[in-house]
């Protein structure tokens, strides 16, 4: 997922013009979900949409089928890891978010999801390191931050 076209935004997540750093973020978010077409970009649609209406088991068979069909398809491993996380499946939520970073390992999403997950489980060693990478790709996300240091004094 390295691509060279995501050189220069990724490049611009680090511009200390808040403009420039919000096009590139929703520009890298739309390559990222756009990656395996029109019917990748719809299935993720729909399992977002059934997450919304309450419908978690189909909304997982959705995804699950997604990654088994487009094993490849960093997005639809990341939406899984979302879906995993706000269920409390914590283990798999890592388990999918490990996948997203062995497919795209600059996908800022997967390493603070990976960071939440290890910081609610009490891992903040592995918190912090999930952190400092997302920090590393977006130096200005405040929420990475924040959360680095609140992992950090944990451990203190």
């Amino acid at each position: 997922m390295q691509e060279p076209s995501i050189a220069p935004l990724l490049k611009d997540l680090q511009s200390p013009d808040e403009s420039i750093r919000d096009r590139a973020t929703q520009a890298l978010w739309r390559i990222w979900f756009e990656q395996k077409g029109v019917l990748g970009f719809e299935t993720i649609q729909r399992a977002q949409t059934l997450l919304q209406e309450g419908n978690i088991a189909e909304a997982e068979a959705t995804l699950t089928a997604l990654v088994e069909d487009q094993p490849d398809f960093a997005e639809a491993w990341n939406r899984r890891a979302v879906l995993y996380y706000t269920q409390g499946q914590y283990q798999q939520a890592i388990a999918d978010c490990e996948t997203v970073l062995r497919l795209n390992p600059v996908h800022f999403g997967a390493l603070h999801g990976l960071g939440l997950c290890h910081a609610v489980l009490g891992n903040y060693p592995a918190a912090i390191e999930s952190f400092r990478k997302a920090t590393a790709i977006q130096p200005y996300a405040l929420a990475n931050q924040r959360l680095l240091l609140e992992c950090t004094m944990r451990l203190g």
